[in-house]
């Protein structure tokens, strides 16, 4: 998978917002976006007796090996959104999802969706999935140290459920594919698949809509998961090529599923 550049902006802007320090994951993966169970009540005490904290609640493991296949079956795409949310882009793509039918999934990085609560409870309320992709989108992540890895999975995970009421995300996407075998890991022990792709739209690239277009259409018979971005910068030809190649996705027969767990 290739890696992307020029997205060192991602370390500036939030390099200030890093130093929340990284917890483990506390309830139960959800096989769909719903809030919190019953399971997360208070507990409660009796009279006079000291109250104890809850026991953290083990999230179930998924498979550790990087995700490229779709849910939805062999005729089946995944549309996948990553860097944001941001408070412009991001209702555009929504939109544009919502006009055609189509769930996806978000790979958000943590600091911004700590900054913009309101859009990852839309993205969960509209019956898409979250994804964590890291605190500061580092694509070196896979030269840095276990500690560091650990650091920018975690707080992201924590970031993100926060954001979203409580609805944790269920996958994990490194920055630039930069995966290691202990990155995988650990999400993969925090209920977090590690999540591919097959097609690079290079929409980041910003290369004009027709061009977009015609590299998801050339580069579909790879695999199902296509790689778009809601944030990083102006990304209104991504919300253009959406609005062409979702109609054009089910002209030629695919359906649209969640990229499998």
């Amino acid at each position: 998978m290739a890696r992307h550049n020029g997205r060192g902006w991602y370390g500036r802007m939030i390099a200030a917002a890093v130093g929340v320090t990284a917890v483990a994951a506390a309830t139960s993966v959800w096989t769909a976006q719903a809030g919190p169970s019953s399971d997360d009540a208070p507990a409660r005490h009796a009279p006079g007796a000291a109250a104890r904290p809850a026991e953290p609640k083990k999230v179930a493991a998924v498979s550790p090996v990087i995700a490229h296949a779709s849910d939805g079956g062999e005729h089946a795409v995944n549309i996948t959104i990553d860097d944001g949310p941001d408070p412009k882009w991001t209702p555009q793509v929504l939109q544009v999802l919502g006009d055609n039918g189509v769930k996806a999934t978000f790979c958000m990085i943590g600091p911004q969706a700590q900054a913009h609560p309101d859009l990852v409870r839309q993205v969960v309320a509209a019956g898409h999935r979250l994804c964590d992709h890291t605190v500061s989108h580092d694509t070196t992540m896979d030269k840095k140290s276990e500690a560091y890895q650990s650091q920018q999975i975690l707080e992201a995970e924590q970031q993100i459920t926060k954001a979203s009421g409580g609805v944790r995300p269920l996958y994990y996407r490194a920055p630039g594919g930069a995966f290691t075998p202990y990155s995988r890991n650990l999400a993969a022990s925090h209920g977090m698949r590690p999540l591919g792709w097959n097609v690079d739209s290079k929409d980041f690239e910003r290369p004009g809509t027709d061009a977009i277009v015609a590299t998801v259409r050339r580069e579909l018979a790879n695999g199902p998961t296509i790689l778009f971005h809601d944030a990083g910068g102006d990304r209104s030809q991504t919300v253009a090529a959406l609005r062409t190649l979702l109609p054009w996705l089910k002209q030629q027969g695919y359906t649209f599923g969640f990229p499998v767990r």
